[in-house]
């Protein structure tokens, strides 16, 4: 016999779950951006991978990235403050992880 209600809350909590780490996370991000620390991620050489950047890419986004970051409206307090929000909205998004999966690992032990 399944549970239907418990399956419910079970999909509802895991649905608002994801929605506030993706949420969280794209927020930090964006903050990170407008800050003006845009995140330019060198990719690892993988033997099959289907797109590597060249040097030459790398460069040209570290260069559009700088560009940007000399056209930001925003104040030297603003950029800072967006970086600190950034960084306190992907603290909430690893705390909101471990709260996962601290409720998850009880349940496998025989608890709760």
């Amino acid at each position: 016999m399944i549970d239907w209600a418990a399956f419910a809350v079970v999909f509802a909590a895991a649905l608002i779950g994801t929605g506030v780490v993706v949420g969280l996370y794209s927020l930090g991000l964006r903050l990170l951006v407008v800050g003006g620390r845009v995140p330019v991620v060198v990719p690892a050489e993988f033997t099959d991978a289907i797109t590597v950047l060249t040097p030459a890419e790398i460069a040209s986004a570290e260069k559009k990235a700088a560009k940007a970051l000399r056209k930001n409206p925003l104040s030297p307090l603003q950029r800072k403050l967006a970086g600190y929000g950034a960084y306190a909205c992907f603290a909430l998004c690893g705390l909101a992880v471990l709260y996962g999966i601290y409720l998850i690992v009880p349940a496998l032990h025989g608890g709760a």
